[in-house]
């Protein structure tokens, strides 16, 4: 991927040659696509988490099942 190129609705763009405004922007976009990646990842641990509370609540259960 050319980081120096954006496209965008398919037509593509030199980065160099957009307005400071557009580069935040870019920035701005770049921020939020990290943040949610992050939050991706935090999903998935509490995801896991909640996989292994089901599992011993289960266990636990069974304990006193019979």
């Amino acid at each position: 991927m050319d980081k120096s190129k954006l496209t965008i609705d398919g037509t593509e763009y030199s980065i160099a040659d957009l307005s400071d405004e557009a580069k935040i922007q870019i920035l701005n976009i770049q921020f939020v696509d990290e943040r949610i990646q992050q939050l991706n990842n935090e999903l998935a641990i509490a995801d896991t988490a909640r996989i292994g509370y089901s599992k011993a609540i289960k266990a636990e259960v069974s304990k006193h099942d019979g």
